[in-house]
């Protein structure tokens, strides 16, 4: 067996292109542009818009009279956006961080942050800058899972345990921010309109690897001590050998001011 487990770190806008393209990404996203009700004509704003994945569909909605900004700080992800909407005149796509938003105040109609929070340093600003780019009666998306319900199917149930106990407390910097979203959308000003709770089931072993990254994850809770060494490597190895679940909560809120 491999000193490393699991698929090695993916490159991070295939990443996330990939993830988007799956049953699970393709419903939660659809819904949630659904509940946006974006209309012809609107400015819309989209935070940690990654490699572009989403603005096509959020510049259909809006049209030709409408503004579509996709904000991110990372210049390989702008690179891969302004590449994906080359051909959508009213697209823009700009550099910069969600704790200071390059958009003037009051000037956006619908805005979206879909799984951004759980990565930034303090999601509670980010909502506070999206406030202040909202005009009132704007409305907001928001999406991010709660670790915390990351369940995978193995005999061996407590190592199991062990790989969600690493993943909330070490792997991801607010790991449960999903099940805080209505609390800090409040805080932030925004009505909270709509709740929504879906659960993505992975079924198929390497996809989830891929997405999930049990692997890679399971050798980091390895080496942090969440994980005897042997336990670990056989719990990674029962799980492609039969029947493969994985399951974890992503959480939507609706709001508007």
């Amino acid at each position: 067996m491999s000193s490393t487990l699991g698929t090695p770190p993916p490159d991070q806008a295939a990443y996330m292109l990939r993830a988007a393209a799956g049953d699970a990404g393709r419903a939660y996203k659809q819904r949630l542009l659904d509940l946006l009700d974006i209309r012809a004509g609107q400015t819309v704003l989209d935070v940690g818009c990654g490699p572009g994945t989403d603005l096509p569909a959020l510049a259909e909605r809006a049209g030709d009279g409408g503004t579509v900004i996709g904000v991110d700080h990372d210049p390989a992800m702008l690179l891969r956006a302004r590449e994906r909407t080359a051909g959508l005149d009213r697209v823009e796509v700009r550099e910069g961080d969600a704790h200071a938003l390059p958009v003037a105040p009051g000037t956006v109609d619908r805005a979206r942050i879909d799984r951004v929070l759980m990565h930034v340093a303090e999601p509670a600003d980010v909502l506070g800058q999206l406030r202040r780019a909202t005009r009132p009666g704007a409305r907001i998306g928001l999406a991010e899972p709660d670790w915390d319900t990351l369940a995978v199917d193995a005999e061996d149930l407590e190592t199991s345990r062990a790989f969600t106990r690493y993943t909330t407390a070490e792997a991801v910097r607010h790991a449960t921010i999903g099940r805080s979203l209505p609390r800090l959308a409040g805080g932030a000003g925004f009505r909270v309109e709509a709740v929504l709770a879906t659960t993505p089931v992975f079924r198929d072993f390497h996809e989830a690897d891929h997405t999930l990254g049990l692997g890679r994850n399971m050798q980091r809770a390895i080496d942090a001590g969440y994980v005897d060494h042997d336990r670990g490597r056989r719990w990674f190895a029962a799980l492609s050998e039969g029947p493969f679940y994985a399951s974890f909560t992503l959480v939507g809120v609706i709001g508007s001011r």
